[in-house]
């Protein structure tokens, strides 16, 4: 592969993870807004124009371009329909955990993912963690300590956001991990698209049975979209782009990204206080990333 596709591979995966940086801040707008708008209403519309646009995307790919596409077969959808649940899942469980707490924290406890899916790899796939990965792991809990300011913070921690962001954290591995597995042969356009449908239904299933008043259409046309762009239309697609260019060890490395521009976002749009001990958190977890993803062997 050449320097350059290499670069546009690392600039891809990049702004795909930077996307996803700034979904939480625009959730928490969404609940400060004066219409008070409700996280069954924030990710409703989310999903709503998320599934619209994978549609349209899905559309073009089919008459517009001469690439030949490979049909889904029926379980490939079902397939792709019950990993989707868990995304629609971890939208839940994130969300709800950007209401009780910081963005600042709820992003950190997100990427909990790191060693989650070491223990997930090493339950079902059988594969033990090397000393490389247990080093990291333990990184990653280190700057978690540090990252949520668990030691030095003078205010009572709020342990129903930091349950709904294990949760959403637990709920992204199991995504990540069938996300892997299922419909690999189908374009990531095909793929969204399906996963995006199982996950309505569990959004749905939410909607129905948390949102007492009136739904608040305006949601659609205040933050709908912007929630659509960030969360469900562009990350996917930069993203499945820029890996194959990247590589999942380079690529992974340089998602972690998503980090710490959640962080910047949440300090500068929010004003939300980020002491210095949260940014060597920060770090710590960044360069755990990067522990885990490099060969050691190669100079």
């Amino acid at each position: 592969m050449s320097k350059n596709e290499l670069i546009k591979g690392v600039f891809l995966v990049g702004l795909g993870a930077t996307s996803y940086g700034m979904l939480a801040t625009i959730v928490k707008l969404a609940y400060q807004d004066t219409e008070k708008f409700t996280t069954a209403e924030v990710i409703t519309a989310q999903f709503v124009y998320g599934i619209l646009g994978m549609l349209l995307i899905n559309l073009y790919q089919k008459t517009a371009t001469k690439t030949p596409i490979v049909k889904a077969t029926s379980k490939n959808i079902i397939n792709l329909m019950l990993a989707g649940t868990s995304l629609g899942a971890t939208s839940i469980f994130y969300y709800l955990c950007v209401k009780y707490i910081d963005v600042s924290i709820a992003i950190v406890l997100l990427m909990q993912t790191v060693w989650m899916g070491v223990i997930i790899e090493w339950i079902l796939d059988k594969k033990a963690p090397s000393k490389q990965k247990v080093i990291a792991v333990l990184v990653v809990l280190l700057g978690t300590i540090l990252a949520t300011n668990l030691l030095f913070s003078k205010v009572g921690f709020n342990w129903t956001g930091f349950m709904w962001g294990m949760l959403a954290a637990t709920s992204f591995t199991t995504t990540m991990y069938t996300a892997n597995k299922v419909g690999l042969g189908l374009s990531s356009a095909q793929r969204s698209l399906y996963m995006l449908l199982g996950g309505a239904i569990i959004v749905i299933f939410f909607g129905i049975y948390t949102q007492t008043d009136t739904f608040n259409l305006t949601i659609f046309g205040k933050y709908g979209i912007l929630l659509a762009l960030f969360g469900t239309i562009i990350p996917p697609i930069l993203m499945n782009s820029g890996f194959p260019k990247t590589g999942l060890g380079l690529g992974s490395i340089v998602s972690s990204l998503e980090l710490p521009v959640s962080v910047s976002m949440a300090y500068f749009l929010l004003h939300e206080k980020v002491v210095f001990s949260q940014w060597i958190g920060i770090i710590l977890i960044i360069g755990a990333i990067v522990i885990m993803n490099i060969n050691l062997k190669k100079k």
